[in-house]
């Protein structure tokens, strides 16, 4: 075989084991080859990712000047497009960009449209496309020499930019487009939108393999400035309780990420890492990652007659397992496995919440009367804070024979019959896979753990490339008035269609 069709060849490879899973029909996606044999290309990824929901809001949630105890809407989670390209062995190029977390009442630009209702207007109306990424990076010794066309047993890649390529654990750079359950846990991300750009850093970052097995990643990068406001009441300083707060510091974050590989090696061509290979795949990988960033938070504390102010640096720690096993043999089904346990130290009582595209005012219903949520309105759960977060996810991908149907006047392909077939296409075969999760968090702030459950299924039209996600989430409900003891939880139901190209 010739050098330059092995060198083809395996890009065709790489690119498919990055985003292909599931999908014969897929191949190497929206791909321009700029040379004959494909080694130079540039590749484009384009993909929706639309929630239907019903949320069983916190207590005292006001929507759009009402008071809800259910929301029913449809909005966009992610809309965006990404494209890289190889022109030479030795560079390559990443742009993404796109928007994310819009709804009717939020998520678009300031002043984006007038609504009537007197002519109100609102930010719910054209959002602005941001880039998520936008990095360079230059092989220093390549994952394939260049003379023999073999894979080399250590690689190393450096880059620069607004990148991906995150420490502490193999979730904290996961991809969008493959999640196991619907969405991420959110505390993957632990900086979200205060010290980073929706999960990125300015930043530089060397990337490869050691020995074959041995996938890291390490990145020194700098923070986005924040500057919350320390906490007071009535005007006096509330002691003990960071917030983000760099200001007065010119740190830099440090981070990396280590993963051993037992079976099937993953590709590293881009940071997006898999939450499911929908069969297609054998992967067992443990991990661990840390971050430091220093002057990360700051705090009001007792020095002698006085209150001042002490900052702190954010210390987090990952272990993790992923597990990924087809079995059955012709049935093809598949187990998968995802378990990681962080250490979040960020300064006394630190805590923070988050609500995915959530809708409530941060004012609360006057009428109401009864306890408030700690974690405030809408669908607001615990995020982060200083303390212990462990989290679990399991899935268990159906016989393909599960929704195998005969179709009138189709004969059956090696004696199995025919499901789905459309003229013209290889789509054979829909697939169901279920799955749960379960989320502890143990933080200092709240000081008794709480407790979160998800559950649900994905359907496949043609593996990630068209599915539809149906998840039931238990979030915890923490009343003020209990000792901030979890009482119950309150539920959401999201219905995600979702296809990339």
């Amino acid at each position: 075989m010739s050098r330059t069709l092995k060198t083809s060849l395996l890009a065709l490879a790489v690119v498919y084991q990055t985003y292909g899973q599931g999908s014969e029909e897929y191949g190497s996606g929206l791909k321009i080859n700029i040379d004959q044999n494909g080694s130079k290309y540039v590749r484009f990824i384009i993909w929706n990712q639309i929630w239907s929901r019903a949320i069983e809001m916190n207590p005292a949630s006001v929507v759009n000047g009402q008071p809800v105890d259910w929301l029913y809407d449809i909005g966009i989670r992610r809309a965006r497009m990404l494209a890289y390209a190889q022109i030479n062995k030795r560079f390559l190029i990443l742009t993404h960009f796109g928007i994310n977390n819009q709804t009717f009442i939020n998520g678009g630009a300031p002043m984006g449209g007038m609504t009537g209702n007197g002519g109100t207007f609102t930010s719910g109306k054209k959002p602005g496309i941001f880039f998520h990424d936008v990095w360079n990076e230059y092989a220093v010794v390549p994952s394939i020499n260049p003379e023999t066309n073999k894979a080399n047993k250590n690689s190393l890649y450096i880059g620069t930019g607004l990148h991906y390529w995150h420490g502490v654990s193999r979730m904290t750079s996961a991809s969008t487009l493959n999640f196991l359950a619907v969405d991420a846990p959110i505390f993957n991300w632990f900086t979200i939108e205060f010290a980073d750009q929706f999960a990125r850093y300015f930043g530089i970052y060397a990337k490869g393999n050691l020995f074959d097995r041995l996938d890291y990643r390490v990145h020194l990068s700098r923070p986005f400035a924040t500057n919350l406001e320390l906490p007071r009441s009535n005007g006096l300083p509330i002691l003990d309780r960071a917030v983000e707060n760099n200001t007065g510091s010119n740190s830099w974050i440090q981070a990396g990420y280590f993963m051993w590989q037992f079976l099937d090696k993953e590709s590293n061509v881009l940071p997006f890492t898999v939450g499911t290979y929908v069969g297609t795949k054998r992967v067992f990988n443990i991990g661990g990652g840390f971050q430091r960033m220093p002057n990360a938070t700051k705090h009001f504390v007792y020095n002698g007659e006085d209150t001042v102010i002490s900052s702190n640096t954010a210390n987090i720690a990952g272990l993790d397992v992923f597990l990924d096993l087809p079995f059955g043999g012709a049935s093809n089904q598949a187990f998968t496995l995802y378990s990681v346990l962080y250490n979040h130290q960020w300064g006394p009582n630190y805590y923070r919440t988050v609500g995915i595209m959530n809708e409530a005012s941060t004012l609360k219903d006057p009428n109401y009367t009864g306890a408030i949520s700690f974690n405030g309105f809408g669908n607001t759960r615990p995020l982060i804070g200083t303390g212990q977060i462990w989290y679990t996810q399991i899935g268990y991908l159906l016989p393909k024979k599960f929704l195998a149907k005969k179709v009138r006047g189709e004969q059956p392909l090696n004696g199995s019959p025919v499901i789905n077939h459309y003229p013209n296409t290889k789509t054979r075969i829909d697939r169901i896979q279920l799955f749960g999760a379960y989320t502890l968090h143990n933080l200092e702030r709240i000081g008794v753990p709480v407790h979160s459950i998800d559950v649900g299924f994905n359907y496949f039209i043609a593996g990630h490339h068209a599915k539809i996600t149906l998840q039931y989430s238990a979030r915890p409900h923490i009343p003020i008035d209990n000792g901030l003891r979890q009482e119950g939880f309150k539920s959401e139901f999201i219905l995600q269609t979702q296809v990339f190209l």
